[in-house]
């Protein structure tokens, strides 16, 4: 008996003294790995966890900044503002142990987050998306023979059960790792590191099928009427599920990785399940306030993509859809660009199969993100990044004449025919099929039905294809001059349990 207890209290105190040895050693998250890249000309946090009270000092690029463990074990520096570079680098922290890190690289870092579209990988189609786009064979050739050493790439697995990533860490942008990548995210990433000359890190946390709330900080909700119940409190239920339940294990993770902006590609399941229409705005100011405030960065650059044509009508959902819901989210996508640096690119004109929700042309859908980062996150000029924009309209003589913004080299249509997808509607709110024409850079509007124009809406259907394009090619957004409260009858048939939507401030 008194060898049990001996063998008893020696394994007690191995496996205590294991603990404290495993609690002592430096321990950095997942997200902190070889071949990052760290984003330039910001401050850049390193943390992580060690025995409390522990000296950390961290090194890099001539740098070295120390700090003790808190109580709780953790512990963050912040390296000073770097220079890009290309010259692979070893950071290491030191504490009763030392990790090294190795082919570190300096440039630029985005995160690159949604559902399938964003998902949807160079090589394979998502999960979510079995049937998707066939794989481009110019691509996979490329894919298969290049290397693109100057940019990174890191995934991370869809899950909800642990408090880190699931991930394979940083990698070199090539092989496997490419293949498995968001398409649009690698596209996107291509373009800023041609054009920008410096590395590029790309960061993809995205889940097919997902909504909006899943990606959205619960909090963020807090202060927007239209998540508050009669008694000003914030819902627990934003409709019919709670928020946030992929914040813990895809996005806080990453935080405070310095990172330059986020790319955002979602809004399908948001009409699917739940017909959002105008209130999707609003749920895009809770989710864009939240990320920024969890990364301390008020300016965050937040770009999103236009969904694509698609024939919501014609699926077996359980929620019956009206040829109106796509172009109502479209709008509120549109007004959730009110936000300060915030942008959108369109996508109505790259989908010529309206059964097909995952859209081929990734390879164009990138390439106008990176020209709208371009010019409004790194100042380039002389770029012509967004389509034509309704503006302004003014009526005389019967007609209606519409003024657009962003109309570079000039308003154009693309196949040469007579613009197509304009309606026109007098004061009793009903649209009829209108000409429309262009006259000195702006579109003039009427019908033979309409003796007194009141209003003009344009691509208004799901499956709208609008010739109207600016002369650079990038198509006009669809538009309602009407305004979403201006026929009560469509809103409450279409959103029967919506709050009346919060207006976006223009600042912060």
């Amino acid at each position: 008996m008194k060898f049990f207890r001996r063998r008893c209290l020696y394994t007690l105190l191995a496996v205590t003294l294991g603990a404290v040895t495993a609690q002592a050693d430096v321990a950095l998250p997942k997200i902190l790995s070889d071949n990052m890249v760290l984003q330039r000309e910001l401050p850049v946090p390193i943390w992580g966890t060690a025995a409390p009270g522990e000296e950390i000092a961290v090194r890099f690029a001539g740098q070295e900044k120390k700090t003790k463990a808190g109580a709780d074990g953790r512990w963050t520096v912040s390296l000073d503002a770097l220079k890009a570079s290309a010259t692979p680098q070893e950071l290491t922290i030191a504490g009763t142990n030392t990790v090294t890190l190795k082919n570190i690289l300096v440039g630029e870092v985005w995160l690159c987050s949604g559902q399938s579209n964003m998902e949807y990988s160079i090589n394979r189609p998502s999960s979510s998306a079995p049937a998707a786009v066939p794989v481009d064979p110019q691509l996979a050739q490329e894919i298969a023979t290049e290397t693109y050493p100057a940019i990174r790439l890191f995934r991370v697995e869809k899950q909800t059960r642990t408090p880190d990533l699931v991930t394979n860490g940083w990698t070199e942008c090539s092989g496997d790792a490419l293949s498995a990548f968001s398409a649009l995210g690698f596209f996107f990433g291509r373009n800023l590191q041609h054009e920008l000359n410096v590395p590029v890190g790309l960061i993809e946390s995205s889940w097919g099928g997902s909504r909006i709330e899943p990606w959205t900080f619960p909090n963020s909700y807090a202060g927007l009427p239209a998540f508050n119940d009669a008694n000003g409190q914030t819902l627990a239920q934003i409709d019919g599920v709670r928020p946030g339940q992929y914040i813990n294990s895809m996005i806080r993770p990453l935080v405070p990785f310095a990172v330059r902006g986020v790319i955002w590609y979602q809004g399908e399941s948001n009409i699917i399940a739940t017909n959002d229409g105008i209130r999707y705005a609003d749920k895009m100011q809770a989710l864009v306030e939240g990320w920024r405030a969890a990364w301390n960065r008020t300016d965050l650059p937040f770009y999103s993509v236009q969904i694509a044509p698609y024939a919501y009508t014609k699926r077996p959902d359980p929620l019956k859809h009206s040829a109106e819901e796509e172009p109502m989210l479209w709008e509120a996508q549109w007004l959730s660009t009110q936000l300060p640096n915030t942008g959108l690119v369109p996508t109505i004109d790259l989908n010529a199969d309206f059964s097909n929700i995952h859209p081929g042309q990734k390879r164009v859908v990138g390439k106008r993100l990176a020209d709208l980062a371009l010019a409004e996150a790194y100042g380039k000029t002389g770029l012509v990044y967004d389509g034509p924009t309704f503006a302004k309209m003014e009526i005389a003589d019967g007609k209606a004449t519409l003024r657009f913004t962003n109309t570079g080299g000039g308003l154009a249509a693309r196949d040469g025919q007579p613009l197509s997808e304009f309606e026109i509607a007098g004061a009793d709110g009903n649209f009829v099929a209108a000409q429309a024409t262009l006259a000195d850079n702006t579109v003039v509007v009427s019908s033979a039905q309409i003796a007194v124009p009141v209003a003009v809406r344009f691509g208004w259907r799901e499956t709208a294809q609008p010739n109207l394009i600016n002369k650079e090619g990038l198509p006009a957004y669809p538009f309602r001059t009407n305004g979403p409260d201006w026929h009560p009858a469509t809103r409450a048939a279409s959103t029967p349990a919506a709050p009346v939507p919060t207006p976006i401030p223009a600042t912060p």
